[in-house]
């Protein structure tokens, strides 16, 4: 297996990661000599690795515990008895010498904004929530865009033990009402209109619609993000809630697994599940990421580029406890060209750079090349996710960025807000691979009967719990949804819903997901290699592939460059690729030309949907409309038999 990137000795010594195994061998005698020893010890015995964790982050709370994790999933309680709160940690990162923020927008040149306004502001609206009413427990919702005043907003509600859920004004009306509808928010704070591409989108008309139909709602706060002066009606003007500089910003001590914010799946195939996440769990997991995995020090910038409407949104705000700087990013990635975010990259500086496979997929379709204008002197990682990166992608990224970057692939989700697997500073980065299991996970790899596998696909199943699993999921009191989510295939075990391979390098690829995965003939195809193959060819755009399997009949869709039309050679050349690249049952029995691909809001492909239209089911039942960026590209499908 290639090798893009090793870490020099210096690296490893200065890396977080070596200090934290340098104090376990210096204060408990436990010597590990690379990081899978480490991770071998963390889930050998989690409670340990926790306990020791908990004291060695500098995480504040009050209170004792007795046990560090009790009961098993779905059920599992951890460090009962200790109070904290989120917020307070992000505020004790506070200081004059470094900006909170950094905020740049297609609309607004790179701005600072400073701990104490982040600090007045925070406590302000803290205060004006108290005012009206607002306690500990009750919902607040953001309709917000990627700026600074919507992380504010949730830490306010943080502050106050409020429970927070956002939504990118690019979702629509009725998605979002799906959303904010289940979990009846006392408060929405919303923007009039956003910019995207260049074009300025109005959202008064849905947020009139929000106030409508939701009975629970008892304020709305209104900010004139792009200034055109369209006040929404029956709104509190936000700058009236955030000028009190007299405010007292104070922490409502909470239980570790008491709510923080609510997120929710992807919902393609049904209305969206509110998965909630409480204080400890996510202040525990993202320090442990950030600070190991993602190597995160004091005095750096860090970007992941992501919209309100993305666990990555609430990921991304945590670096603000790790002495790190926010940058934050409102806009298309491609306007007014593909450059846009390596020229912010490059000239803020940033040091850590987030994005998603797709992001980079697209820069290579383009033929970017951001060493050629820009320099990368301060950026030191790169972070990918959101659906696997391909091996090209590994390389185009030390190709065409910089060749002595640590790319860190990861994938986690939603379900855990965080990274299961991810990135390692100790450790070299392989052509394709992810790095590592994260510290405290007990992954493994398993077949249909529950066997650890290796070096060969299987199901994605974490068998022992970690502190960012969900707390409950909404309305869901006996945990039966919740249950079904994660534990009917392998009771007491979570399926996660990937296939993984666990390599001879400690590494891990993610083929794509279990629940749209190809089985022919009893060997299992992840739709990641076939995109993988298919894309990289010269005429296409884009792809999607099912397999209906009671007709053993596997039709593969094609968008080309340009729209040209679709001729038997390059069908050829298509099966000739999958054949070759990977195995006779790599080729499609059909290959069919379609004008677009289906994706969610988030940029994830239909795979399921499609092929539920495709085998006959109602539309309604097969699709979630709301939740579908390009809606219209589901007409082919629901008429293709």
């Amino acid at each position: 297996m290639k090798i893009l990137w090793s870490p020099s000795e210096q690296q490893i010594e200065q890396s977080n990661l070596k200090r934290f195994m340098d104090y376990l061998s210096h204060e408990y005698g436990l010597q590990f000599n690379n990081y899978q020893e480490l991770w071998q010890w963390s889930v050998k015995d989690i409670s340990k690795f926790w306990d020791i964790f908990l004291h060695y982050s500098g995480i504040q709370f009050t209170g004792q515990y007795s046990e560090v994790v009790s009961g098993k999933m779905p059920h599992a309680k951890w460090f009962e008895g200790i109070q904290l709160n989120y917020a307070e940690h992000v505020f004790s990162f506070e200081t004059s010498h470094r900006p909170a923020i950094l905020f740049q927008s297609e609309t607004s040149p790179l701005r600072a904004i400073s701990w104490a306004e982040l600090h007045q502001k925070t406590a302000s609206l803290a205060e004006y929530l108290r005012s009206i009413g607002v306690q500990k427990g009750d919902t607040i919702c953001g309709y917000l865009p990627n700026i600074p005043e919507a992380v504010i907003a949730f830490l306010a509600t943080a502050s106050i033990g409020a429970m927070w859920s956002s939504a990118s004004p690019d979702f629509g009306g009725g998605s979002v009402l799906e959303r904010f509808g289940q979990i009846a928010p006392k408060v929405l704070i919303s923007v009039n209109s956003y910019s995207y591409g260049g074009k300025v989108f109005d959202r008064s008309t849905v947020v009139a619609n929000l106030q409508e139909n939701l009975p629970s709602l008892q304020q709305t706060i209104s900010i004139d993000y792009m200034s055109i002066g369209n006040t929404l009606p029956n709104t509190v003007d936000w700058n009236a809630t955030v000028s009190n500089c007299n405010s007292v910003l104070t922490f409502e001590p909470l239980s570790f697994d008491f709510p923080l914010y609510i997120l929710y799946s992807s919902g393609t195939t049904g209305i969206p599940k509110p998965i909630v996440h409480g204080h400890g769990g996510i202040l525990l997991e993202h320090k442990k990421y950030l600070l190991f995995h993602n190597d995160v020090k004091e005095n750096e910038n860090y970007f992941w580029f992501s919209t309100t409407g993305w666990m990555m949104w609430n990921f991304s705000i945590s670096v603000l406890f790790s002495g790190a700087t926010l940058v934050l990013y409102d806009g298309s990635p491609g306007y007014p060209n593909m450059d846009t975010l390596w020229q912010l990259v490059s000239e803020t500086p940033v040091h850590h750079f987030g994005t998603s496979a797709a992001f980079i997929h697209a820069c290579m379709k383009e033929q970017v090349r951001p060493r050629v204008n820009y320099t990368f002197e301060h950026l030191r990682s790169i972070g990918s996710t959101g659906s696997p990166l391909s091996p090209e992608g590994f390389d185009w990224i030390y190709e065409q960025v910089n060749p002595e970057v640590w790319l860190a692939s990861i994938s986690g989700g939603t379900d855990v807000c965080t990274a299961f697997v991810g990135g390692n500073p100790i450790s070299p980065v392989y052509e394709g691979e992810i790095q590592c299991i994260g510290l405290g996970v007990d992954l493994q790899a398993w077949d249909e009967n529950g066997t650890p596998l290796h070096d060969e696909i299987g199901e994605m199943v974490i068998t022992q719990p970690t502190p960012s699993m969900p707390v409950f999921f909404w309305n869901d009191p006996d945990f039966e949804r919740y249950k079904a989510s994660y534990f009917e295939e392998y009771p007491n075990n979570w399926r996660h819903g990937d296939w993984v391979k666990l390599t001879a390098t400690g590494g891990l690829v993610i083929a794509g997901r279990s629940d749209a995965t190809l089985n022919r003939g009893g060997i299992r195809i992840g739709t990641a290699e076939i995109y993988r193959a298919v894309e990289a060819l010269e005429f296409v755009k884009d792809s999607l592939i099912i397999h209906l399997e009671d007709k053993d009949f596997m039709p593969l869709f094609v968008v080309t460059k340009d729209g040209l039309e679709l001729d038997d050679s390059q069908k050829q050349i298509i099966k000739k690729v999958l054949r070759e690249t990977y195995s006779p049952r790599h080729v499609p029995d059909q290959i069919i030309q379609v004008s677009e691909i289906p994706y969610t809001i988030s940029g994830k492909k239909l795979e399921l949907p499609v092929k539920k239209l495709i085998q006959g089911k109602p539309f309604e039942k097969a699709v979630n409309i709301g939740a579908v960026r390009n809606p219209q590209s589901l007409e082919f499908f629901r008429n293709f038999h």
